[in-house]
Parts: C-alpha cells; structure tokens; sequence
C-alpha cells in the first residue's frame, strides 16, 4: 500500500468527484503515479465499509460498466454454478479477500468492531460485501481486487475481454 502524495489526493478526489471516505491508501497506480486502486479502511464512521479495494481509475470503471452492461455478471455466475473448479477457486479467493482484509485490521480498529457486533460480517461478506460467496456482486469491485491481489474473476476478465492489454494501451 502506497501512501499518497498531495497531488495524488487531488487526483483521487477528481476520480471520485468528492473527498475519499475511509482512504487507507493507494493499492494500485499507474507508472505515472496515477491510482488505479484504492485500499479502503475495514471501518469507516463506526461502520463497515463494503469492500477493501476500490477502483478509482475512471478509464478502468468505464471498460468494466460496458462488460457488465452486456450482461457478463449473470454469464460468470452461471460458470459458478456449473463449473466446480471454477467455483472452488472463486470460493478460495473470497476466504483470501476476508483473510487479507483482517489482516489489515489494526488491533484498536479490531476492539472497535467487536465492541459494535459487526465481526460476525467481516467474516461473512467477501468480494464487495457479498455474503453469498458463489455469486458475483459487482466486477468492479472485483476487478479492483484482481489488480491489487489477483483473483479467478479477475483472470478471466482479462483473458476474455483483454483488460489487462487495454490498461497497458491507456495512459492513466
């Protein structure tokens, strides 16, 4: 996780068109030091915050919204439900994404989380926040996890829709 300069605040509230909430840090940015992906606090105003990666590139959004529009979500799931490799893989990185996103708990924001009875979501929403783990809420959210860590879904978006080759073409 990267800590972000002045400039890259300021380019983080243009992406976003308002102040980040629950910014931890930059997760993933360009050669350019643009971000790409941003690192989420676990706990935002005494709430969870619904995903640990969230992707700020308006250029990347814009790829991922027109896959989605053409009805990828539903085609994926249906994979999920048929394919038991692939949903066992899926399911492994949704256990990594509530492992990692623990393991950037701090110990006081931990105490917090107990102290408000929310630890029984942080061990049950995956991906976006989505509890029923054979499913698929958002690529979006999912894509920001692949860029930062890797991830199933992720892989095939790239291999299917050659996101990894547009993100090399874009100047971000």
């Amino acid at each position: 996780m990267i800590n972000p300069s002045e400039q890259q605040l300021d380019l983080i509230r243009q992406q976003l068109g308002r102040e980040p909430r629950g910014l931890a840090g930059i997760a993933v940015q360009s050669d350019q030091g643009v971000p790409i992906v941003l690192q989420m606090q676990a706990l935002v105003d005494d709430k969870p915050f619904p995903t640990l990666f969230w992707l700020s590139s308006k250029d990347v959004y814009q790829m991922i919204a027109e896959i989605e529009t053409a009805g990828a979500v539903k085609l994926l799931e249906q994979e999920l439900a048929e394919d038991e490799t692939l949903r066992a893989a899926h399911l492994a990185d949704q256990q990594r994404y509530v492992d990692l996103r623990w393991a950037t708990v701090t110990p006081e924001q931990e105490a917090r989380i107990e102290s408000l009875g929310f630890r029984h979501l942080y061990d049950q929403y995956g991906i976006g926040g989505i509890s029923q783990w054979d499913k698929i809420r958002c690529l979006h959210m999912q894509y920001a996890y692949h860029l930062a860590e890797g991830s199933t879904i992720g892989r095939l978006l790239d291999e299917r829709y050659g996101l990894d080759q547009k993100l090399q073409q874009i100047r971000l």
